[in-house]
């Protein structure tokens, strides 16, 4: 198995210097104006972070350190446009991808040498189509694993590509200081201080038994696996599968609606994967970020799988306004489905059916216009709901 994780560089600001030349060498902070009081910034340019600037940092703060720069609220719409291009072309590349947010993928790339060459020049290749085409650059890290991988393209950044050859996991991963050990927040990395750890080499002399005692066992365990450059659980299947898809805006929401409207976006792009490698599932999840960046999750099991666009909408606005308190603006929305599971052909499962089926024949039909015509992009929009 060989991957590659690409992330795009300082994504929503790139775009917008793509799209409007008179910022491109100029420090732009997406996220908000200066007299937004909550706002915080989204993705800064380079040329920002050179002034101290960086993601989710008040825009306030950002202004303080950076008062010649170009302030903006964002376009998510047009950050989905662009995104949706690049996804396209790393499916020329892979017939594997797996998009985890809006500027990043994995591609599995085993077995491609045949047409594209060794891992380097499919790498060369990948960067040249994706700047020649959409005017934008990805920072790409190769390994074996996409943990490793995924850690492999931070040290690219920004335009940059880290090639790691099989069996170079564990001696890379042992070499890194602890604050680049993906997965390892704030409160973890105050542990390895207070225990002297520094290094992945410092992880690496301790047992099995003495981390999980430290850091609990399902910690313990994702770093032991990691310090010796293993698949870690953080993106490698697991028995239990899901999916998922959240997005990030550019200033807080208070809106329901408009809340409502960016939850429907996301169940299309989830309902698509769904019937697109024919899964099933009847659990849903739901997760709320707040400006003040706490974090609430929901999950809950439905009585039957869900079989439309429509259908999971309603089952997680539900679940939405139950969790949701009210008047707290929101940084992040993201839905899921769990457990997921082969589409069922069995009599039992076309009990559920009924009615759904013209709803779902169009989904579908959608789904396959895309996947023929990837510059289509049709989409179902809320105003069907008003249909059911």
């Amino acid at each position: 198995m060989y991957y590659i994780h690409a992330d795009l560089d300082a994504f929503y600001a790139s775009v917008e210097q793509f799209d409007h030349p008179e910022y491109r060498g100029k420090p732009v902070i997406v996220g908000g104006l200066p007299g937004d009081r909550r706002s915080v910034v989204s993705t800064a340019s380079y040329e920002a972070r050179k002034y101290g600037v960086h993601s989710a940092m008040p825009i306030a703060r950002a202004w303080e350190l950076c008062p010649t720069g170009i302030y903006l609220r964002g376009n998510m719409k047009r950050y989905r446009e662009k995104s949706a291009e690049v996804m396209a072309i790393f499916s020329e590349f892979s017939p594997e991808v797996r998009q985890i947010s809006i500027d990043e993928a994995f591609l599995d790339i085993t077995g491609t040498t045949g047409l594209f060459g060794p891992p380097e020049e499919t790498a060369k290749k990948i960067k040249a189509v994706v700047r020649g085409r959409t005017g934008l650059t990805v920072s790409l890290g190769l390994a074996a694993n996409k943990y490793v991988a995924k850690i492999a393209s931070g040290m690219s950044k920004p335009d940059g590509t880290f090639i790691l050859a099989p069996g170079e996991e564990e001696p890379f991963m042992r070499s890194l200081p602890v604050d680049k050990i993906w997965g390892a927040g704030k409160k973890t990395q105050e542990q390895f201080k207070q225990y002297g750890l520094k290094t992945g080499e410092d992880i690496y002399r301790l047992s099995l038994e003495s981390l999980t005692a430290v850091f609990g066992k399902a910690f313990g365990l994702f770093l032991y696996r990691a310090v010796r450059g293993e698949a870690a659980q953080a993106f490698d299947d697991r028995p239990s599968r899901s999916i998922s898809a959240e997005q990030t805006f550019p200033y807080d929401l208070y809106d329901e609606f408009t809340i409502e409207t960016a939850l429907f976006a996301i169940c299309q792009t989830l309902m698509f994967r769904l019937l697109n490698d024919n899964w099933q599932s009847r659990t849903i999840a739901i997760k709320i970020r707040y400006n003040d960046f706490s974090t609430q999750s929901a999950r809950e099991s439905l009585p039957h799988p869900v079989s439309t666009m429509n259908e999971l909408f309603e089952h997680l606005s539900a679940l939405f306004r139950k969790k949701y308190q009210s008047g707290r603006g929101i940084r992040l929305i993201g839905a899921g489905l769990m457990n997921l599971e082969t589409k069922s052909a069995s009599p039992q499962a076309e009990l559920f059916d009924s009615g759904n089926e013209k709803e779902r024949d169009l989904e579908k039909y959608i789904l396959e216009i895309n996947k023929k015509f990837p510059g289509a992009a049709l989409k179902k929009g809320r105003s069907l709901l008003a249909d059911k």
